[in-house]
């Protein structure tokens, strides 16, 4: 059965801009209408806390409240207010085109003798980690996990069981918040789910609110709930979600100058995205996959079991995976690992649209593909290409022996 969120805290967030559409051209006698409808807010969000812990959405809207209690001095006492229907004015700011130069990241840089160096991360499938620095992971990482976490915005997905009692999971929960940014954006926070990939921002909108350069912050549906694309021009940042079959993929396209924008660089190994996942929380899905294939191989050559019609063998998994990545590299081998463990085709294309993602994102079109790779090697160090990984499993022994003999 499909997962559906008990916090409610989009229903809080959409009720509250509703209710004070328009607020920013009240007269300091309208005050207490904004201060009204800001303790209903806050009311709204004590209502939903109990099933919104570890909610980014959840948190940021709290934060936001306190903060705007002190800056319009109201008291948290008093009357709350209905939310009302919100009537767009004519000229509202989402058809605004024209945005000042520092909403645009890359016209910035006509100062600065070197172009921005971009840098890509990835999320798909059960699920497979692509990090900043071109680390390749697939992990465990039940329940909610941080992707990115800088001075811009915070990302932060949830897996949950693909199967009842599996250890396979995937994403079925995505949260993205834009933080306010100068002239350029209000804050704005995406979400998505399992069968619900709204092609707007949690209040609505399409993009970054009502200042001047708010459409450095757009998005736009490629393909009506399955694929939408968040333009944040204004950090230089380009975001892709998709959902495959029932579960979402993610995949960024960010400047290292912004992945790198943190006040407190001692939190920065906290997400996902930069350091990949804990240690124990990865699986060595290459191990798993020989093991799978010797085991094809044996049962070939003795008495065989019936298999359920929907499971996949390891040779019809790659062949089925092939038909859609061609190369063998380490999306090919995801490909493969998640028919196996989920008999679910979907994953296939999944792996597909995430390395489509992969060579319109990232920026250096020799590094799209990805090969063998120990889970020990620090992130850059990559196998060479072609190798056989028995030739390197036979190389690592025979200098463990060495190292014994000396």
């Amino acid at each position: 059965p499909a997962v559906t969120s008990p916090c409610k805290i989009l229903k809080c967030n959409s009720e509250f801009w509703a209710a004070t559409s328009g607020s920013h051209h009240l007269g300091v006698e309208e005050a207490p209408e904004f201060c009204t409808a800001l303790r209903a807010y806050a009311h709204c969000t004590r209502r939903t806390a109990r099933t919104c812990r570890g909610d980014l959405a959840y948190h940021s809207a709290v934060h936001g409240i306190d903060d705007l209690m002190v800056q319009h001095n109201c008291s948290k006492d008093g009357p709350t207010s209905q939310p009302r229907l919100r009537t767009l004015p004519p000229g509202d700011s989402q058809e605004r085109s024209d945005s000042p130069e520092i909403c645009h990241y890359e016209k910035s840089f006509h100062k600065h003798s070197a172009t921005p160096n971009y840098t890509h991360c990835g999320l798909f499938g059960d699920p497979h980690l692509r990090t900043f620095t071109d680390t390749f992971q697939t992990c465990k990482v039940q329940g909610a996990w941080p992707l990115i976490d800088n001075n811009y915005l915070n990302v932060q997905v949830t897996n949950t069981p693909v199967l009842p009692g599996s250890s396979a999971t995937a994403t079925s929960k995505l949260t993205i918040i834009f933080k306010s940014f100068q002239e350029c954006v209000d804050q704005k926070v995406y979400q998505a789910e399992m069968d619900e990939l709204p092609a707007a921002f949690a209040d609505g909108s399409k993009n970054g609110g009502d200042k001047h350069g708010a459409n450095s912050l757009k998005i736009t549906e490629k393909v009506s709930g399955q694929h939408i694309e968040i333009q944040a021009k204004y950090i230089g940042t380009t975001i892709v979600v998709r959902q495959v079959g029932r579960y979402l993929t993610f995949a960024v396209r960010m400047p290292e100058e912004v992945v790198n924008a943190v006040e407190d660089r001692d939190s920065q190994g906290l997400y996902l995205c930069l350091r990949g996942c804990p240690l124990n929380q990865q699986i060595d899905f290459q191990t798993i996959r020989s093991a799978q294939a010797t085991e094809g191989r044996a049962r070939r050559k003795g008495p065989s079991l019936p298999a359920p019609p929907e499971a996949f063998t390891y040779e019809t998994a790659t062949a089925k995976c092939r038909e859609k990545l061609p190369v063998e590299d380490l999306y090919f081998q995801s490909c493969v690992f998640d028919l196996l463990t989920t008999g679910d085709v979907n994953f296939m294309l999944a792996a597909y649209y995430a390395f489509e993602d992969v060579k319109m994102l990232h920026s250096n079109k020799d590094k799209l593909h990805l090969y063998e790779r120990t889970r020990d090697l620090a992130p850059g160090n990559m196998a060479p290409m072609g190798t056989h990984p028995t030739l390197w499993v036979a190389l690592l022994c025979l200098s463990q022996c060495w190292l014994c003999l000396l």
